[in-house]
């Protein structure tokens, strides 16, 4: 009985309050009022990596619209892709530069995984989804300690590597980046069975089909957050972290005690060292180091003392 009091009391107050509000048919109980969803702004110019996309074809246009929409709508995901970009975006960007590789490739880290070190479904793993033998091939060290593909910054490096050699295939970077999703073999099959020429002409699979236009749409949010209703601070961004490098040039026999001795804890030490796989570290090549980074001012948060740990009987 209160249940229906209190909905009556809500349903006059409604209709006192939006006497022009719409009602539904059947009840008349007036609709609430909700949030305005609209389509998404597509600007009349846009390109990915120097190269126009053809927004003249009314299927490219879209398949545009479609993944700027899913991306401007899936707010949580987006709003924290932004947030990390501002710590990552600062670091990897020089990398691609430095390779030749155009600054919208960011992008595809961002489609890739989020700015996660992530594993697929299928084993791809890390900030750039390497699989375990292309992330050999490429030069990343994958064992039981230590799996580089974890490490953004090289994962960076050997992401350049793969798209400087499908460049050299390709000669066209909306096939290269088609190509990070498919591999080059694929898209050299699609391209020459197809005889055409250019990403936004083939006929691909779902995936590669929106795997470009993706990137484009994450491109065109993140350059202008405003227009797709993101308000963001720039100081609520994340930023780079400062660390100091400590030189391992010896195997470290347990990464705990490592950790204590560096006055941080072990979840720091591998927080920030993702790549290192097990407890143990071990230089197995004669003149080979690893670079540990540790967070300027991170400690532990308490000293650690044995007479601390409850005695539990088992």
């Amino acid at each position: 009985m209160l249940v229906n009091l209190g909905l009556a009391g809500y349903i006059l107050t409604s209709q006192s309050q939006a006497s022009n509000q719409p009602t539904h048919p059947s009840t008349g109980v007036p609709a609430p009022q909700a949030f305005k969803y609209t389509s998404v702004p597509i600007p009349s110019s846009v390109s990915f990596a120097g190269e126009k996309v053809p927004l003249q074809d009314p299927e490219v246009r879209e398949r545009l619209e479609q993944e700027l929409v899913q991306t401007a709508y899936r707010h949580s995901r987006t709003i924290m892709n932004y947030k990390r970009a501002g710590r990552w975006f600062p670091q990897i960007v020089p990398i691609l530069k430095k390779n030749n590789i155009p600054e919208d490739f960011k992008y595809i880290a961002v489609v890739e995984s989020n700015l996660l070190n992530l594993i697929s479904r299928v084993g791809a793993t890390g900030f750039w989804q390497f699989m375990r033998a292309t992330g050999k091939q490429y030069k990343l060290e994958v064992n039981k300690e230590v799996d580089e593909r974890y490490h953004r910054l090289k994962a960076t490096e050997a992401a350049c590597r793969y798209l400087n050699d499908a460049h050299g295939i390709f000669g066209n970077w909306a096939l290269v980046a088609a190509s990070y999703n498919r591999g080059m073999g694929g898209i050299r099959s699609n391209v020459n069975r197809q005889k055409v020429a250019s990403y936004y002409d083939l006929f691909l699979n779902a995936e590669t089909a929106k795997y470009v236009i993706r990137a484009v749409a994450v491109k065109l949010i993140f350059e202008n957050p405003q227009s797709y209703g993101f308000h963001i601070p720039a100081q609520q961004r994340y930023q780079p972290i400062d660390y100091r490098k400590v030189t391992v040039t010896e195997s470290i026999p347990d990464l705990v005690d490592f950790a204590i001795k560096q006055g941080i804890s072990y979840k720091i030490l591998k927080v920030h060292n993702p790549w290192l796989r097990s407890k143990t570290l071990t230089i197995k090549k004669t003149g080979a180091t690893y670079t540990i980074l540790i967070p300027k001012g991170a400690k532990s948060n308490e000293p650690f003392r044995q007479e601390d740990i409850p005695k539990i009987r088992l």
